[in-house]
C-alpha cells in the first residue's frame, strides 16, 4: 500500500488582482513563503498521511457531501491574517459564499472520522491562504499591504466541483496532483 499526503479542496482561478497582491507582498521583503499561484485554493479538510486504499471511500464521501447541491458563486474579498496581527503565521484572502462551503467541509468531516481522519475541533472559516509568516522581519510594512487590501474584492467565481488533491512536498515547493474530482 502507499501512502500520499492528502486534502481535500476547491480549485481557484487565479486572478491578476490576487497576483498583484501576491507581489505587493514580496516587495515588503517580509518573510513570507507565497502560495505558488497554480496552488490556490479553499482547503475543506486536510487529510495528511492517506493510504491509497481509501481513495474510493473518499470521494464517495465527497459525492456525499455535494449531494444536491448546485454549483454556486462565491466572491473573494478582503484580507488578513491568522491568528492575529500580533503573531502572523498565515495571510489570507477571505471568501462570500452565503454560507454554501461550511456544511460541505462539516460534511466532509463527519464521514471520514470513521475511516480514522481526526475530526475537526475548530470551526471552519473559508478563505484562500496566499502566504505563510516565517520570521517577523518587515511585519509592520507587511501588515500595512494586508491592511489596503482588506476591503478588496478580487474576483467572483463559480464553484462547480470539489477535489481530492496529493502534495508532494519538493524543495521547490509543492506539487499537487489531482486524484478525484467530484463535480457538483
Amino acid at each position: 500500500m502507499s501512502i500520499f499526503r492528502g486534502f481535500i479542496a476547491i480549485d481557484i482561478t487565479v486572478t491578476p488582482q490576487i497576483l498583484t497582491f501576491e507581489k505587493e507582498i514580496a516587495k515588503t521583503g517580509a518573510d513570507v513563503k507565497l502560495v505558488e499561484p497554480e496552488n490556490i485554493h479553499i482547503t475543506l479538510k486536510f487529510l495528511g498521511d492517506t493510504d491509497e486504499k481509501y481513495i474510493d471511500d473518499i470521494e464517495q464521501s465527497m459525492k456525499e457531501s455535494v449531494n444536491g447541491i448546485k454549483p454556486f458563486p462565491i466572491t473573494l474579498r478582503g484580507t488578513g491574517v491568522f491568528p492575529n496581527q500580533n503573531y502572523v503565521k498565515v495571510i489570507w484572502v477571505g471568501i462570500n459564499d452565503a454560507g454554501h462551503i461550511e456544511p460541505i467541509a462539516r460534511a466532509i468531516d463527519t464521514s471520514l472520522a470513521p475511516l480514522g481522519f481526526k475530526k475537526e475541533n475548530r470551526g471552519f472559516s473559508p478563505h484562500l491562504t496566499i502566504g505563510r509568516l516565517k520570521t517577523a522581519r518587515n511585519k509592520d510594512t507587511l501588515l500595512k499591504i494586508i491592511e489596503h487590501y482588506n476591503t478588496e474584492e478580487f474576483t467572483v467565481q463559480e464553484v462547480q466541483s470539489i477535489v481530492l488533491k496529493k502534495s508532494e512536498l519538493t524543495p521547490k515547493g509543492p506539487i499537487y496532483t489531482t486524484l478525484r474530482e467530484v463535480r457538483l
